[in-house]
């Protein structure tokens, strides 16, 4: 028992969280909460044993109501099946959690009314976490989806504005079509709030990512060619990254003459030499 909790990852609790465990202990409903929160441990520890599994560098489990989120030292650089089967892992877990209540339940070890709740609480949760929102389940399905066909910024990008739009439809929805919530309206202003400030912070989400791909931290599978002027600045050339491809890059110069460079080039002109505000045809005179 000991060896296990070691290696658990630290689990935090979240500020949002606090605030409806006083609420449940306002409105006597603090074993549904102990219920949701057992739930939603075991919904991030499918995520952690994937993810362990995989050698990936986690730091910590964040626990907030309905969900939770595992911090990780990666960012866009482990291959896309990877973070496909850890992101699945997660719901995955509920149909396990589900299993074993009907299991239990049939031979009468748990009380009917408590397994009914589990079960309710198991399967809300579980198509909460699926809805297309940033950082739900759901949401990382969809960045990874975005990933296949947009280059890694652009899909970051969308996936962001997307989580948002459907935050303040579902708040608006709640508001005028169906019956008004507490948690749910707190829970959505939450992801709103979660998503604007992923918004702000979108540049150096984007610089780690190149980051860890200038250090050879990076998974790549297969090169994809990009086409670009000689005028334009290299952190235009970068947007047009994509995750698991390799680059190779065409610089057109003036008369119609081209040139390739390997992304490693850029990366280390851009990075190593602190050439921040270059072009890409002034690496192309270099070489």
């Amino acid at each position: 028992m000991t060896t296990i909790l070691k290696n658990l990852p630290p689990v935090h609790i979240h500020p949002i969280l606090l605030i409806f465990i006083v609420i449940a202990f306002l409105t006597g409903t603090f074993v549904e909460l102990m219920i949701i929160l057992s739930i939603v441990l075991l919904h991030e520890l499918g995520h952690y044993s994937v993810a362990k599994f995989f050698g990936w560098r986690i730091r910590h489990i964040v626990l907030w109501i309905f969900g939770g989120t595992m911090k990780t030292d990666e960012h866009g650089n482990r291959p896309t099946y990877e973070e496909m089967l850890v992101t699945i892992a997660g719901p995955f877990q509920h149909i396990l959690i589900y299993l074993t209540v009907v299991l239990l339940s049939n031979f009468q070890i748990i009380p009917a009314s408590l397994s009914e709740l589990i079960l309710f609480y198991n399967f809300v949760i579980l198509l909460f976490n699926l809805l297309p929102i940033w950082p739900l389940d759901g949401g990382k399905l969809l960045f990874l989806l975005l990933s296949l066909y947009l280059p890694y910024r652009k899909a970051y990008d969308a996936m962001i504005i997307l989580s948002m739009i459907l935050s303040v439809v579902i708040v608006i929805g709640q508001l005028v079509v169906y019956s008004f919530t507490l948690s749910m309206f707190l829970i959505m202003i939450f992801l709103f709030l979660e998503n604007r400030k992923e918004w702000k912070h979108r540049y150096y989400v984007f610089m780690r990512f190149l980051l860890q791909r200038y250090e050879g931290d990076s998974t790549l599978n297969g090169v994809r060619a990009i086409v670009v002027p000689h005028h334009l600045p290299l952190k235009e050339v970068f947007t047009q990254f994509k995750r698991d491809k390799k680059h190779a890059i065409y610089i057109m110069l003036p008369g119609e003459k081209r040139v390739s460079i390997d992304e490693s080039d850029c990366l280390h002109y851009y990075f190593h030499e602190k050439q921040y505000a270059s072009t890409i045809g002034d690496l192309a005179i270099r070489i």
